[in-house]
């Protein structure tokens, strides 16, 4: 019985042993993982994905199809990462990539696609893979000037844009033997877990920094961090950005101030023999296009005749194309690229047939649906404008609540994508007005201007300022106890006819920023804010105050004779 209580006993104090060891071995490891670093390794979580796509060392959670020139990417990708205004049209299956410089369209299962209105052939033609749509990198590559490295074994896919610049540098282990090993760590610390060894001189990509880490990139994909000790920079990895190749129509007008006249043609075509002489206009702009139908037909007014005189007078001429202000016709016209490339595709017709400097497009009486499908036409259309060498333009209104005449335009995108963006500053009190006022006033103007400015981040050499040439005559009956208010449009001369009829005195309200007369017709009050020398001296300075790409008047049949030695000061 005693032997066997010893040997109990012995047993017990075995076990009792072994916590202690335990604890040794962890202290030990600790000690080491502290002073060497953590020695375990884990995967990638890329790791069994045939082509993971990274974009600045990051996985982008997007695969790319196929390798080599016959290599996709995911649509959803590249309107993610690159540009958001890629546009695929379901029904047809039409992708359309658009820039200022490039239209490209492809369909999907098509390997022919089309580029600034000529074929192009593809490497790989678009396709629909698990209900995802994959476009070819050729594409990609062409339109937006991406680079693209694959590494062969495993696959990965290093995207890098346009203009994107990347350091790179080489892996030494400067306080070991010339075959040692850097571990590249998943976070940024010794303790973190390693995603591989990387061998001596290993070339990477250094992306960004972390402390006293780098994090880097090989060319196999792996992306991790480095202690900076243990990487030598060396170099630079440059993507060309894209050549901005600016055309001879907008050197032009580099440094150079519109001053334009917008011509309004209805039935009977302009005589601009019997015109009076418009000294410093350089721009007229005939309302000659116009959309006619939803298949997007665009009926024409143009005269040969009218370019020729103004070519003679030194005037470039804007062929001005609106929707007839016709919101159900927008919507049709727009909805489809067959549709919008139909218009396009006419409006360049039209240009080349009649000798055009550029187009003006006043699209006006819009849905706020319809209101992408403006600014996509007009991201179409630039291109196929800059490569026959004529500028274009758009008519905005003021920035207000209204949906038809407002909110539909996107100022920002159609400043970025024009050359110029008109403001139509006009209308402040409109026809139907239910009080009387000014068509445009001073301060109303300037804030108009300066909104769009700076909400919508329009370069102000981009912005011409639109002046009204007419004003109206006001109106006020009593009725019914209450005033009835109405109005009608005159021109300048008209106005003048009529201050001199009543000899009235007009008098300058400082808080419109222009002259004012008031008289009694009838026993009808009639109240008229005066465009004269006053008013469009106004808005000439503030439009070299605002340092705007020029003026735009409407229109020229309003104006009197004095009217254009008060505008062609925009130039001085």
């Amino acid at each position: 019985m005693a032997r066997n209580h010893s040997r109990r006993r012995r047993k017990r104090s075995r076990f009792k042993a072994a916590p202690g060891l335990l604890l040794l071995a962890a202290i030990i490891c600790t000690i080491t993982v502290v002073k060497y670093g953590n020695p375990l390794h884990e995967k990638p979580d890329w790791q069994g994905s045939v082509r993971p796509i990274f974009i600045q060392g990051k996985l982008t959670g997007y695969e790319a199809q196929s390798s080599g020139k016959n290599m996709l990417i995911p649509l959803k990708l590249v309107q993610k990462q690159i540009d958001p205004a890629i546009r695929y049209e379901d029904e047809n299956q039409t992708i359309i990539l658009a820039t200022r410089q490039s239209l490209l369209h492809m369909n999907v299962a098509k390997s022919q696609g089309e580029l600034n209105g000529k074929a192009y052939a593809l490497t790989a033609a678009p396709q629909v893979i698990s209900g995802e749509l994959y476009i070819p990198i050729q594409a990609v590559r062409e339109v937006y000037g991406v680079s693209v490295h694959e590494d062969p074994v495993t696959g990965a896919v290093i995207l890098m844009k346009a203009g994107d610049k990347v350091k790179l540098g080489s892996v030494e282990k400067k306080d070991g033997g010339q075959d040692a090993e850097i571990a590249l760590r998943k976070e940024a610390s010794s303790l973190s877990f390693i995603l591989t060894d990387i061998s001596q001189q290993s070339k990477v990509r250094i992306w960004s920094k972390q402390g006293d880490w780098y994090f880097v990139q090989l060319d196999n994909g792996y992306a991790g961090y480095v202690k900076m000790d243990n990487v030598s920079e060396g170099g630079e990895l440059a993507v060309p950005s894209v050549k901005d190749v600016v055309s001879t129509s907008e050197k032009h007008w580099e440094g150079r101030p519109v001053n334009l006249a917008w011509e309004a043609v209805y039935n009977r075509k302009p005589n601009p023999s019997t015109f009076d002489p418009m000294p410093g206009v350089n721009v007229v702009s005939p309302t000659w296009f116009s959309i006619i139908d939803q298949e997007g037909t665009v009926e024409s007014k143009a005269d040969p005749a009218y370019v020729s005189w103004a070519h003679r007078k030194g005037m470039e001429v804007w062929g001005l194309l609106s929707n007839s202000f016709n919101p159900e016709l927008t919507t049709e016209a727009l909805s489809t690229f067959e549709r919008r490339k139909s218009i396009v595709d006419q409006m360049i017709s039209f240009a080349q047939e009649y000798d055009l400097d550029g187009i003006n497009i006043d699209f006006e009486n819009v849905h706020t649906k319809d209101g992408p499908n403006v600014t996509q036409f007009l991201r179409e259309l630039k291109p196929m404008a800059r490569e026959h060498d004529l500028i274009l333009s758009v008519d905005v209104t003021p920035k207000s609540q209204s949906e038809m005449w407002s909110a539909f335009l996107d100022r920002k995108s159609l400043g970025s994508i024009t050359d110029y963006l008109m403001v139509m500053a006009y209308d402040e009190h409109w026809a139907a007005s239910p009080e009387a006022g000014s068509v445009a006033s001073l301060p109303w103007t300037k804030a108009s201007i300066k909104r769009i400015l700076q909400e919508d981040e329009v370069p102000p050499q981009k912005v011409v300022l639109g002046i009204p040439l007419y004003t109206r005559v006001w109106s006020e009956t009593p009725e019914k106890g209450k005033i009835k208010v109405s109005s009608k449009s005159l021109g300048m001369d008209s106005a003048a006819a009529i201050v001199e009829k009543f000899k009235l005195k007009p008098k300058f309200r400082a808080s419109e920023g222009q002259n004012y007369v008031e008289y009694t017709e009838d026993g009808v009050v009639k109240k008229i804010w005066l465009e004269d020398r006053v008013s469009l001296g106004a808005r000439v300075e503030l439009a070299k105050s605002l340092k705007l790409g020029g003026i735009g008047v409407w229109n020229r049949t309003f104006a009197d004779e004095n009217a254009w030695e008060t505008l062609k000061e925009i130039s001085k």
